[in-house]
């Protein structure tokens, strides 16, 4: 019986560990990433699930808050990320890399405002305040980016927001996710 409970809790936990890809500079997305069952009514041939991922601890006395501790992640989600496998390319994986790239960018500006905060008895507010506006802003850029890039069609415009991420991304190499 031992035995069968650990190999269940064994496949729970590699289940888990597909539910996300966490970002890395040495990993690329690939096709194979992409687990979801494409939607055949609509003209995108791919799409990409990421989000910041965000958990936090609270140390208390008594009467006041005396440290905190934060994790943040940029995850990519496969089941939820799809393609239709026989109209994409290279250039179109290149522009769902970039929208995973953008979490990553998001996540280290979270990580920066985190970094400037001192503990204080309203700190789980802050933080919350800070997870809702990364997340509100990162939805704005995703949006923009496929706006500005016609979702991959405008080369000339898929460049421009690869140059500004990569150097984004240089910028604040300081607040990286950790591998």
């Amino acid at each position: 019986m031992i035995k069968y409970l650990f190999a269940i809790c064994f496949l729970f936990l590699l289940h888990n560990e597909e539910a996300e890809l966490l970002w890395s500079e040495s990993y690329k997305l690939t096709w194979q990433d992409f687990k979801g069952q494409p939607n055949l009514n609509t003209d995108a041939v791919a799409v990409t699930d990421s989000g910041i991922t965000f958990s936090y601890s609270i140390k208390k006395t008594t009467s006041a808050v005396v440290s905190f501790k934060t994790i943040v992640k940029a995850s990519f989600y496969p089941e939820h990320s799809w393609c239709k496998k026989d109209m994409v390319d290279n250039h179109v994986l290149s522009h769902e890399q970039l929208h995973f790239d953008i979490t990553e960018l998001y996540a280290r500006y979270f990580r920066e405002q985190i970094s400037d905060l001192k503990v204080s008895n309203n700190i789980t507010e802050i933080l919350q305040d800070y997870h809702q506006s990364a997340n509100a802003n990162l939805e704005k850029m995703q949006q923009k980016y496929d706006e500005e890039s016609n979702y991959s069609i405008n080369k000339e415009g898929q460049l421009k927001w690869q140059n500004f991420i990569e150097k984004e991304l240089k910028r604040l190499s300081k607040y990286k996710s950790k591998s």
